[in-house]
């Protein structure tokens, strides 16, 4: 039953989605069906090629970009042209899964309103949830004067490389945007539908320590010096000490030293030799860091070059390489802004208000490429359960609040003014 708040064409849109629920899963058993592994090039483009017709039928122009030059497959873009002047909406998911071709967990499979599959929440319950959205302002008449711009990237779950290549269409479409809303998962927390309006940095670091080899009976000798293992100790046991604060995590995830500490060329595995009796020449260490803004990335960044760069042990040296991936989303008053918004909208359908999520517990994503530019939400897709694993399980139930709360929204911000 309609909440007294809704206009007639909000009341509409409810209705549609009620109608759209069943055929909106048969689209995501396809979806889900069709391995989409984010090294399986051709399967990514055929997700794409599966979703085309759909945002067409909606009056979207589609657009097939290669992403060859990121060794990727590419990424779908669907343009809406609204009223001129209106807000510019930014609406990003994601074609790929973590699931390869090689892996056992391939197809779909429904329990009432719980389904499991490779990506049936992340993201291909997000895409679904998307065009069920986007199907219900057409009903209720209120797309044709919404600007929309669809960026549903390939590579979500393992970046093309470089970075600058692989983002360039999203971070510009950012730049474009008045409002960015990301149909990843819903996040709740018992039970509790909550609001995401940040997302922390995701960041790879390589540590490497070098020392003299020499007779392990000269060790700590002012001529042979400590080696490298206890060097990499050092500044390891320095980061444990003096890097914690807020929303900060660091993890060393790999490391190996000895007489050779060969890295392989996927930066996932450490070859080393070594004797007991041999003081190590080489030592090498890889982790991650993950912050809050960008400022804070530059200043653990500072911290952590400032304790490999002082307080050698005799005979030793180290230096430390950065890689940074994928960029922070800091929760800003605009971000908080548009999460009010979308409590009111609860209000109106009468469902409980959505608090804001602990950033610690959301992952990095696409969003974060264009938050220094826009304003976001995060989690319009579906809740789930054992994402990245065999046991992905989504709650196709909540499909239909989370395409409401969406299409309400766009509607909505639809009729305000852009501010670009």
């Amino acid at each position: 039953m309609a909440h007294a708040a809704l206009s007639p064409a909000e009341q509409k849109i409810g209705v549609t989605v009620e109608a759209g629920y069943e055929p909106s899963v048969a689209l995501l058993e396809k979806l889900v069906n069709q391995n989409s592994g984010s090294m399986n090039l051709a399967g990514v483009k055929a997700v794409a090629d599966m979703l085309r017709p759909e945002f067409e039928a909606l009056g979207f122009t589609v657009t097939w970009k290669p992403m060859d030059a990121a060794k990727r497959a590419g990424h779908l873009i669907a343009v809406h042209k609204g009223k001129a002047g209106s807000t510019k909406m930014l609406l990003i998911g994601h074609l790929d899964t973590v699931f390869e071709p090689d892996s056992p967990f391939q197809s779909f499979k429904r329990e009432g309103d719980f389904a499991s599959g490779p990506g049936v929440s992340d993201d291909k319950g997000g895409l679904v949830t998307m065009l069920l959205a986007l199907k219900a302002m057409q009903a209720a008449g209120t797309l044709k004067a919404a600007n929309i711009e669809v960026v549903l990237t390939g590579d979500e779950e393992d970046s093309g490389d470089p970075v600058e290549i692989a983002r360039a269409d999203l971070i510009q479409a950012g730049k474009r945007a008045d409002v960015a809303l990301d149909f990843e998962g819903l996040a709740q927390e018992d039970g509790r539908d909550m609001g995401s309006i940040a997302r922390r940095s995701s960041n790879s670091w390589t540590l490497t320590a070098t020392g003299k080899s020499g007779h392990s009976s000269g060790i700590f000798s002012a001529a042979a010096g400590d080696g490298a293992i206890y060097e990499l100790a050092r500044i390891i046991v320095a980061f444990r000490k003096e890097l914690p604060e807020p929303n900060l995590t660091f993890n060393v995830g790999l490391i190996g030293g000895g007489q050779s500490a060969d890295v392989d060329k996927d930066g996932v595995r450490i070859a080393v030799t070594g004797k007991t009796n041999i003081i190590p020449p080489i030592a090498v260490a890889k982790g991650d860091f993950r912050t809050l803004s960008e400022e804070q990335t530059k200043r653990v960044q500072a911290k952590m070059q400032a304790i490999v760069g002082s307080g050698h042990l005799t005979g030793t040296s180290a230096s430390i390489a950065f890689d940074l991936g994928y960029p922070s989303m800091a929760p800003t008053e605009g971000n908080k802004a548009l999460l009010t918004k979308l409590n009111g909208i609860n209000r109106d359908l009468g469902l409980p208000e959505m608090p804001a999520l602990d950033p610690l517990k959301r992952g990095a994503g696409d969003i974060a490429f264009v938050a220094a530019d826009t304003d976001g939400l995060v989690g319009l897709g579906l809740a789930s359960s054992g994402d990245h694993s065999p046991a992905e399980k989504a709650d196709l139930s909540t499909m239909k609040r989370q395409a409401k709360r969406a299409a309400i929204l766009m509607s909505r911000l639809a009729g305000e003014k852009g501010r670009k």
